[in-house]
């Protein structure tokens, strides 16, 4: 037996017919190379390994269920990644794109999030479960309390569709919240026509100051005048698209010239 670890945030799914649907909902046309983020007791690898389509590998840092996967599946025991799927390079996982699925730890989910947007060039798919008011803060827009970092930074790279709400009692142990599943599917921006990594700073800066309009949230970046007129910047973060951080970001990079400090 493995027994699931409250440090590690561990609720093991228990429910196969959930299990089943989280695999259905990974959409493969091909043969492709899929990683499963803390597979646990395997039971959504069992589901996955028998797909013909699917190169599936594993991450999971808790010895004991590496123990329990090695045994239980001989296949993939050299396909095994044990440690912190946060410090897992994934550049030496495989040349080609990576569909990623799992039962997020609710503790390091934006961990994760965070870490998938280091690899959007490679992170074709994301079938997930996390806490569902995690999920619905990704999938939001403009316009809302919840619409906050992730939610910009996710959907700048990915069409996220949610697909299902998980109660906890198919869990082991039950979570204190209501879970659900979605799907994060890459959209055809190749990459951001701005600076990636000033979007990136833009848009955490904007956030932390969310009450503000964006003239005062963004003023440790140092703007120029001809950027603080904008009249983007009399808004608020939350009111921004996805579209006018990315045409903010460009007309920042367009005037850093005029300060070096941005």
């Amino acid at each position: 037996m493995v027994r699931p670890k409250k440090f590690l945030g561990q609720h093991f799914l228990r429910d196969k017919n959930i299990a089943a649907k989280i695999v259905d909902a990974l959409q493969l046309k091909q043969q492709a190379v899929v990683l499963e983020i803390g597979p646990g007791t395997g039971v959504l690898t069992d589901l996955l390994n028998r797909r013909p389509e699917v190169d599936l590998y594993l991450s999971e840092i808790d010895r004991e269920s590496v123990a329990y996967l090695k045994e239980h599946y001989l296949s993939l025991s050299d396909k095994i990644y044990e440690g912190d799927f946060i410090e897992m390079d994934l550049e030496r996982l495989t040349t080609g794109k990576i569909h990623i699925i799992g039962n997020f730890p609710y503790n390091i989910s934006s961990q994760i999030f965070f870490k998938i947007l280091d690899y959007t060039h490679k992170v074709e798919q994301v079938v997930c479960m996390l806490q569902k008011e995690v999920a619905d803060r990704l999938a939001e827009k403009e316009g809302t309390k919840t619409y906050g970092i992730l939610s910009v930074l996710l959907q700048a790279y990915y069409t996220i569709e949610p697909l299902f709400k998980v109660p906890p009692g198919v869990f082991h142990p039950p979570p204190k919240v209501m879970s659900a599943v979605i799907r994060l599917a890459r959209n055809n921006r190749v990459q951001l026509p701005c600076d990636e990594q000033l979007f990136r700073r833009v848009v955490k800066q904007s956030f932390q100051n969310r009450r503000k309009t964006l003239r005062n949230a963004l003023k440790p970046l140092n703007l120029p005048h001809s950027v603080l007129i904008n009249p983007l910047m009399d808004k608020r973060a939350e009111q921004l698209s996805v579209d006018d951080f990315i045409l903010l970001t460009t007309e920042i990079e367009k005037k850093r010239g005029t300060d070096h400090q941005i």
